[in-house]
């Protein structure tokens, strides 16, 4: 299986010597779509101990979850090849503080629709979410912290108070060039790739930098990373630490990418009962 990703990169390369618009695609289409996120039946004994409600998009559906209390209200985001369920540990300590919960499917994963995903079309399922929820915070793992980020940047919500980051990527540029050196693309494979993302987009990746999108922001903000992080490097989380002006950065050791665990919820429960970092 460890070879299976040069193999497909081999006949991208091959085939983009034919028509490197349709490798391009394929290529997009690949790093688009994924593999896992759809819930087990452990996870939906769970979610449904929530309110579940499906919000649209334009034909797309979102699918959210609601625990209620009177607390502030929480939006929790989650990562690639995931659902609401993963955050099962945090959502458990959050109701012990009567905190109002809301989780949501990200674009092809859970219950929520779309056959494909990435980080632009996310950030929109997250302003429909918070344009019907109103919350406090958002906290987002991975793609959904940077997904969160997109969103404020663009929407600029004011009612937001703080936002939490678990080892969220800093810019689709970079994501996208580790997608590239695994699969062992060509150049031709790189260039097309970021002309698709110019078509749809208006820009190319390397716009899309969430870290430079911070500069813009004032929102409160909370980073937990990883330095032993192997799916999204600890230098995102030092970009981000740059040029965040109202962000503090907590560094972790030996939890992994995940950062699902009673460290992290203590950590998250300490900074949302605070009224400032």
């Amino acid at each position: 299986m460890k070879f299976l990703p040069k193999i497909i990169g081999f006949f991208v390369n091959f085939l983009s010597y034919i028509s490197p618009k349709l490798a391009g695609k394929l290529a997009i289409y690949l790093f688009s779509t994924p593999l896992k996120g759809k819930p087990t039946e452990k996870d939906i004994d769970f979610l449904n101990t929530a309110f579940r409600e499906s919000l649209k998009y334009d034909d797309l559906s979102i699918m959210t979850y609601r625990w209620l209390g009177k607390n502030k209200t929480i939006l929790l985001a989650h990562g690639w090849e995931s659902n609401a369920a993963r955050w099962r540990p945090l959502i458990e300590s959050l109701k012990k503080h009567d905190y109002n919960i809301i989780a949501l499917d990200a674009p092809a994963h859970g219950h929520s629709g779309s056959k494909r995903f990435d980080a632009i079309l996310y950030a929109e399922f997250i302003q429909i979410v918070c344009k019907k929820f109103k919350p406090d915070v958002i906290v987002g793992h991975s793609v959904g912290g940077m997904s969160t980020i997109f969103y404020q940047h663009k929407y600029k919500n004011k009612q937001l108070e703080k936002l939490i980051l678990l080892g969220a990527p800093s810019n689709i540029s970079d994501v996208f060039t580790r997608y590239i050196n695994m699969m062992g693309y060509n150049k031709r494979v790189g260039k097309q790739m970021n002309k698709i993302v110019q078509q749809k987009y208006g820009n190319l990746p390397a716009y899309y930098s969430a870290a430079n999108f911070t500069k813009n922001i004032d929102t409160s903000a909370l980073i937990i990373h990883d330095e032993r992080d192997r799916i999204i490097p600890y230098e995102d989380a030092k970009q981000y630490v740059e040029n965040y002006q109202n962000a503090k950065l907590i560094t972790t050791q030996g939890f992994g990418h995940s950062l699902n665990n009673e460290t992290i919820t203590e950590y998250i429960n300490n900074y949302l009962s605070k009224e400032a970092i």
